[in-house]
């Protein structure tokens, strides 16, 4: 029962992480999305390393409480991103991201068969996890302000301040436009 509650989570976090993720995109645009996703890792990130040094099962209950809902909202989040990558590629891209949750899965699996202490295993995934939140200030996505820097391209903008414009290419006309 008590290892029911990571998977009890997947109910609501993921969404949550979703709905979260565009919130902060209808603030801040993709800045916003990629400050979501750092601060759901580092949490993530941190919890897995007191997870690990826990002694008591109710802390250890609560803090996999913590631990479960960001990692589930950060995958949440994840998906928020997924689709400004390449857009017309973003059934692929989605194939690689889910994908890459599963390699992670089975290398973590095999660091907790593989390494002398469970402790061990718990300290590499959570310094893992706390490298790839680092790794969220090197996104870059083109026509997207990044965390530290660039510019959000006007039609971008247009569309996250909600100014009534739409994301086309240039001189494309918008096809649910009924004035015209």
């Amino acid at each position: 029962a008590i290892a029911s509650i990571f998977g009890w989570m997947n109910l609501f976090a993921r969404g949550l992480g979703g709905f979260t993720s565009d919130l902060f995109n209808r603030n801040m645009g993709m800045r916003g999305r990629l400050i979501w996703q750092t601060v759901c890792l580092l949490i993530e990130g941190a919890m897995v390393l007191v997870f690990a040094n826990t002694t008591s099962l109710g802390l250890s209950i609560f803090i996999l409480v913590i631990f479960s809902s960001f990692v589930q909202a950060a995958e949440g989040s994840t998906y928020g991103i997924v689709p400004y990558v390449d857009p017309p590629s973003t059934g692929s891209i989605s194939g690689i991201v889910g994908a890459g949750g599963n390699t992670g899965a089975v290398c973590f699996g095999l660091g907790f068969r593989q390494l002398a202490k469970t402790k061990d295993a718990f300290n590499l995934m959570g310094f893992t996890i706390l490298g790839s939140a680092a790794l969220t200030f090197l996104i870059s996505i083109k026509g997207h302000r990044s965390i530290f820097g660039g510019e959000d391209s006007e039609a971008v903008k247009a569309a996250w301040q909600k100014s009534g414009q739409t994301i086309t290419k240039p001189g494309d006309k918008d096809e649910f436009d009924d004035s015209a």
